[in-house]
């Protein structure tokens, strides 16, 4: 028996065993010492559905898209479903009164399947094929952003109805994030530059089409942003870019889609993205370029995605082995890993690992936590601390797991892919079931 069940009392005066700014907003600790979200277990989640399992709290994705609805009251919110896109997660989205930002002919589908309005669709992306193009066409989505001069080709060939269109517009803009995630700058893959006019070739040719109205520009600068500088930087020369299009072609564009990108924390202390703090740099840049250009105010357009769910998102894992080596680190070897989560290898993404079905007491130590797979660099958290005494059989979880995980989860070494649960008002369901071995051997069709 320790201090802590003959004083409970103690518990709550003590260090708190969760940050708030990584776990879910319906996070706690119950009398057993167990994690509980959205009113359940962790280590329940993990004996019922097995490990890994991605769990999300509805409440919090609710919560965060409300936040955005409040802090940007005039301007128009749109999710960005590669960031984690399934029926319910679109239901959420659209329930509380977002659009949504899809990428292929496969998100599309899952949007429309959900219930979610067409017109309230944006459909984007370097490379859309025709077939992505005539989906959306079909389904009438509201907005296509043109990323190519090929697209302005496939969309004026096409004998659908007159389509409203943003440009992708790359400002020249280094937000500082990560290489594989910067997309501002001027040499990549994404949009029309600014520089050489090839912004301003693209617009024209577009103006030239009937079929084709072209409604306002569209940028993005990167993802895990936390610095709102440079939306104002790349906001004052899109304006100027729109007052430009009005001089040259009398062409009053009214929408401005800044894209999202805005970052979150994954272990504390990390610097976040405040949602405040860049409605006011908005709101002083727009009103200074506007005033400055003589321009009308165009509808401001945001697509945040990590934003919305990642904190909302917890794996579940359970505890394969305990490996200590010589002179080395100790090793908590897990069910799950790069497959479930590819962004540490991605990345060099960091995370947060707590021990989920029961209170130590035990002093915390540094360990690896690593996954199932046959790479070396397969590992979740790296010197991150566990108690002592963590043994096999243990449920581990993973905090900020609710973007970018779900989404680019792979079968390597066939291993299916996790399910995807949902937690609210102390009941849990299914949203995406385990993948199979026979799933996987269903699609195998040669000999």
């Amino acid at each position: 028996m320790t201090l802590l069940d003959i004083l409970p009392s103690l518990r709550s005066a003590m260090t708190p065993r969760l940050d708030p700014d990584l776990w879910p907003v319906t996070t706690h600790v119950d009398e057993l010492g167990r994690i509980t979200v959205g009113g359940v277990a962790l280590c329940d989640v993990a004996d019922q559905f097995g490990t890994p399992t991605y769990l999300l709290d509805e409440r919090d994705v609710r919560y965060r898209c409300r936040v955005y609805r409040d802090t940007f009251p005039e301007a128009e919110i749109a999710y960005a479903g590669k960031a984690l896109l399934t029926r319910a997660v679109a239901a959420w989205i659209a329930d509380e009164g977002l659009s949504l930002d899809v990428c292929s002919a496969g998100e599309l589908a899952i949007a429309l399947s959900a219930g979610v309005d067409p017109r309230r669709i944006i459909l984007h992306g370097n490379v859309k094929t025709s077939a992505d193009l005539t989906a959306a066409r079909s389904a009438r989505v509201g907005r296509i952003v043109v990323d190519s001069p090929t697209e302005i080709t496939m969309l004026s060939a096409s004998s659908a109805p007159r389509q409203n269109v943003l440009v992708r517009v790359t400002p020249g803009v280094d937000a500082g994030t990560h290489r594989a995630v910067t997309t501002g700058i001027d040499d990549q893959k994404f949009g029309f530059p600014l520089a050489h006019d090839q912004a301003v070739d693209a617009i024209r040719r577009i103006l030239g089409q009937p079929r084709l109205n072209l409604i306002g520009l569209h940028c993005h600068l990167g993802s895990q942003i936390v610095d709102t500088e440079c939306y104002g930087v790349a906001l004052d020369r899109l304006i100027a870019t729109m007052a430009q299009v009005r001089l040259d072609h009398g062409t009053i564009l009214t929408q401005l889609n800044l894209g999202g990108g805005h970052g979150v924390s994954y272990r504390a202390g990390d610097p976040a993205l405040d949602p405040s703090a860049l409605a006011e740099t908005i709101e002083d840049v727009l009103d200074d370029a506007c005033a400055r250009h003589r321009f009308p105010r165009p509808r401001i357009v945001l697509e945040p995605g990590r934003a919305i769910t990642a904190r909302a998102g917890v794996t579940v894992y359970r505890v394969v082995s305990v490996k200590q080596v010589r002179g080395g680190r100790t090793f908590v070897c897990v069910d799950g890993g790069m497959s479930d989560n590819p962004r540490v290898a991605l990345y060099g993404a960091r995370y947060t690992v707590a021990l989920a079905n029961r209170h130590s007491t035990a002093p915390t130590t540094p360990v690896t936590v690593a996954g199932r797979y046959c790479e070396s660099g397969d590992e979740i958290a790296v010197d991150t601390s566990l108690p002592g005494d963590v043994r096999p059989g243990d449920v581990l979880a993973v905090p900020v797991t609710g973007a970018y995980h779900h989404s680019l989860a792979s079968t390597y070494n066939a291993v299916g892919r996790p399910p995807v649960v949902a937690a609210a008002a102390g009941a849990v369901r299914e949203l995406v079931r385990r993948e199979t071995i026979a799933d996987l051997l269903g699609r195998d069709v040669g000999r």
